[in-house]
């Protein structure tokens, strides 16, 4: 019997500084995979299945396998990312069958998130997928599993106000950043980096008032696009120093593998402001700003933590909507237990007639050698009697077995099966 397992890392159980030295780049990602696609006869060949969603709040592997094997994925984790096993383990939580398939729903739904709700993990939950696909690191069992929590999702922003009301990270950004600084429509603000975060977070500055805003990244066309979306300026990365020294907050979500702004480039700019406060908000994970920053004189840096004990009062019009959103869950998750039943039940069933029919040919050629008189005619009349005659015996076992797929006694149903027919159990689903 395959196990589904679930072993993870997030907001919950580890600080940022954790999170940030296990956490996946694109390239990062697609390396690890393809180290788990070749295979081999070491430890992580008792992996049948995998897939990693790794985002700024929680690295989480998945994987499907005939024992547990979550020793096994935090030494893979532990490869990959060069941080001990045991301190991976130490502060993850592991999940196996129905408690690893029903926390991926909660996931992608946006239960489980920093912010209640937010609207990027769905996508997140959809591209981690979609990578270990592309990798052939999925198998029947898992990509079933991540249809259903993608169709969950989906479901949950459809049907119920979840993700409606605004409690991004970004908006929670914004709002801390705004309590720190005299007012957001004087303010210059540097944006580093050019992806969704980026974007996410100019668009909460200027509803917030912000209209001055210049783009920074190490790609000058993609800071250009951005810039000219919000009518601010671009410039590349290494006119950091000089920037530092100009504006009044940045905000920094990078994918950089380390830091971008040292503590020494950060007081050679502020000895330059005059006592000039200035605001730094690190979204980004890895972290972007070297820590110790936030101890220079009228520096205030905030990262992803910081923002945690920002969020309550926001969220109570979403939480309103969770009984809701749990419901819906349910129902999903019903349905993928009632697959996963059926991966027992139906291959029996195959079985079950393959032996018959195995049984009927045979005894169907004793029969044609001691009847050499018999003509083609009637040999099709008996091929086909003796056909007719196993599906009628196989019938009410197949519509009771197939009736048993659908409930928790479908397991039962086929290990008894199996035993009475002495099913070797080598079919389809192996």
């Amino acid at each position: 019997m395959m196990n589904i397992h679930c072993l993870g890392v997030s907001h919950n159980t580890a600080s940022v500084a954790l999170r940030e030295r296990i956490s996946f780049s694109h390239d990062e990602l697609n390396t690890a995979l393809t180290r788990l696609s070749c295979g081999g006869d070491g430890a992580w060949s008792v992996i049948q299945e995998c897939a990693i969603l790794s985002t700024c709040n929680r690295v989480e592997v998945y994987a499907v396998a005939r024992e547990p094997v979550f020793e096994v994925l935090a030494g893979f984790l532990a490869v990959a990312r060069g941080v001990p096993a045991g301190e991976i383990f130490a502060a993850s939580y592991r999940l196996l069958d129905e408690s690893a398939a029903g926390h991926l729903l909660r996931v992608a739904a946006g239960l489980d998130s920093l912010v209640l709700g937010e609207p990027q993990i769905l996508g997140q939950v959809t591209e981690a997928y979609s990578v270990a696909r592309r990798h052939g690191t999925t198998g029947k069992i898992l990509s079933r599993l991540f249809q259903t929590a993608i169709h969950a999702g989906k479901r949950t922003r459809t049907e119920t106000a979840i993700s409606q009301n605004p409690a991004s990270i970004s908006s929670v950004a914004v709002n801390l950043i705004a309590s720190n600084i005299p007012s957001l429509a004087a303010a210059h603000v540097l944006v580093i980096g050019a992806g969704e975060m980026a974007e996410l977070a100019i668009e909460a500055l200027r509803k917030r008032g912000a209209f001055r805003f210049t783009v920074a990244n190490r790609t000058i066309v993609r800071a250009q696009t951005l810039a000219d979306r919000c009518r601010g300026t671009a410039a590349p990365l290494e006119y950091l120093q000089d920037l530092l020294a100009e504006v009044d907050v940045v905000i920094t979500s990078t994918g950089a593998p380390h830091t971008i702004i040292s503590v020494p480039m950060l007081a050679s700019a502020m000895a330059i402001r005059q006592n000039r406060p200035l605001v730094i908000m690190d979204i980004a994970i890895p972290r972007d700003v070297e820590a110790g920053a936030e101890n220079l004189p009228n520096v205030r840096r905030f990262d992803l933590d910081d923002l945690g004990a920002q969020l309550e009062s926001t969220l109570a019009l979403r939480e309103a909507e969770v009984p809701a959103v749990e419901a819906i869950l349910a129902e999903e998750e019903e349905g993928f237990r009632n697959y996963l039943a059926s991966l027992d039940v139906v291959p029996v069933i195959s079985e079950m007639r393959a032996q018959a029919n195995a049984i009927r040919e045979s005894e169907l050629e004793k029969a044609f050698r001691r009847l050499p008189d018999l003509d083609p005619a009637g040999q099709q009349q008996l091929d086909l009697l003796t056909q007719s005659i196993v599906k009628k015996i196989l019938h009410n076992p197949t519509i009771r077995l197939r009736e048993a797929a659908g409930d928790s006694s479908g397991t039962d149903y086929a290990d008894v099966t199996r035993k009475l027919f002495g099913l070797d159990g080598n079919g389809s689903h192996e």
